[in-house]
C-alpha cells in the first residue's frame, strides 16, 4: 500500500527492482497520480454476465468505466513494472470483475490511508488495494472477500539482531501508513512499556516501497507487510532480507464498496465469485504465486472479530 528521496549510496538490488516497479517521483507526497494501464499479459474473464451488469447503478454503468482506487506500491498485489503498467493480483482480478460487469477497469492511484475516504466522497466507484476487512472499514464501506492473507515481518538476511516479533521491545520497525500492521506495531509498543522495557519506534511511510527500503538501508531493523508483499520484497531482494516466523492474524481482503449503493456490493460479490466458479481466479492468482490466499467463496461484509 513517501517517495524516494536521496539515496545516493543505496546500490542495492531492491532499490533498483522497486524503483521500477513503482513510479517513484522523489516528493514524500504519498500522491501516486493515474495508475494508467494495465499488464498486457493480464488474465482475460470470460467477458460480460448479463444479469450482474444489470445490477449495477446507472451512475456507475453511464460512462462504461470502473473507476477503481488502488496503491499502486505493494508488489505483487499492485505495483507499476518498468514499462510503466499498472500490474499485480488486484490488477488483473479488478479488470476481470469490470468485464464481467460489462465494464472496462479504469486504476487510479493513491495513498493508501487515503482510498476509503475517496470512495465514501464519490471520488472512485470501487477500493481495490489489499484492504484487509475489519470492523472499522465496515463501519464506513461495504467490503467483498475475494483473498486470504496474514501479516508476516522481514529482517535482513542472517537477522542480526535475532529478532521475532516478541522481542520488538526497544527496536525500530518499518510499516506503511494506514494499515493493520500499523496498529499492531502501536498495540505491541504499548505492551512493551507497560511491561517496563522500551517502546517500538514506529517509522511510518505512505508507500510499501519506502518500507522495504529503510529495512534495506538499515534504517530500520524489521518491517511488517502483508504475507504475499513479504513473501515477495524477500524473493525480489535476491537474499538481502528473509521472513521470520509464520504469517499470523490471517483476515479476508475486502474489494471496498460505498454503501447505499444499491444492488452494487452484491453484483461486485457475484462477479469475483462467478471467476472463482469459472477457474479465471486461480489463473490469476497463480500467475502472481499467490494462490495459498485462494478462498473458495466471496462475501458480501464477511464476520470479523476486529
Amino acid at each position: 500500500m513517501s517517495r524516494f528521496g536521496a539515496r545516493a549510496a543505496l546500490a542495492l538490488p531492491i532499490v533498483l527492482l522497486l524503483a521500477a516497479g513503482c513510479g517513484a517521483t522523489g516528493n514524500g507526497s504519498g500522491d501516486t497520480g493515474s495508475a494508467g494501464g494495465t499488464s498486457s499479459t493480464a488474465v482475460s474473464g470470460p467477458g460480460k454476465n448479463a444479469t450482474l451488469a444489470a445490477m449495477v447503478p446507472a451512475d456507475v454503468a453511464k460512462d462504461g468505466k470502473l473507476t477503481i482506487g488502488t496503491d499502486t506500491t505493494y508488489a505483487p498485489n499492485e505495483f507499476v513494472d518498468d514499462s510503466n503498467k499498472t500490474v499485480g493480483m488486484d490488477i488483473d482480478l479488478g479488470d476481470a470483475i469490470a468485464q464481467e460487469l460489462g465494464l472496462t477497469a479504469d486504476f487510479q492511484a493513491a495513498s493508501f490511508d487515503g482510498i476509503l475516504a475517496g470512495l465514501s466522497a464519490g471520488k472512485f466507484e470501487l477500493a481495490m488495494s489489499s484492504f484487509s476487512v475489519n470492523a472499522d472499514r465496515l463501519q464506513t464501506v461495504d467490503m467483498v472477500s475475494y483473498f486470504t492473507a496474514g501479516t508476516s515481518m522481514a529482517v535482513l538476511k542472517g537477522n542480526p539482531a535475532g529478532l521475532t516479533l516478541d522481542s520488538l521491545c526497544g527496536h525500530t520497525v518499518a510499516v506503511q501508513k494506514g494499515t493493520t500492521q500499523s496498529d499492531d506495531l502501536a498495540t505491541r509498543s504499548a505492551t512493551c512499556t507497560q511491561g517496563g522495557k522500551g517502546p517500538i519506534t514506529i517509522s511510518e511511510f505512505q508507500a510499501q516501497t519506502d518500507v522495504a527500503l529503510a529495512l534495506t538501508s538499515k534504517r530500520a531493523d524489521a518491517m511488517l507487510a502483508d504475507s504475499p508483499v513479504v513473501d515477495y520484497a524477500v524473493k525480489q531482494t535476491n537474499g538481502q532480507l528473509e521472513k521470520v516466523g509464520s504469517s499470523y492474524a490471517n483476515a479476508p481482503y475486502g474489494i471496498g464498496v460505498a454503501k447505499n449503493k444499491g444492488d452494487f456490493a452484491k453484483a461486485v460479490q457475484g462477479a469475483v465469485q462467478a471467476l472463482i466458479d469459472d477457474g479465471t481466479y486461480k489463473k490469476i492468482l497463480d500467475k502472481w504465486g499467490v494462490g495459498a490466499g485462494a478462498v473458495a467463496k466471496s462475501e458480501l461484509n464477511p464476520a470479523t472479530s476486529s
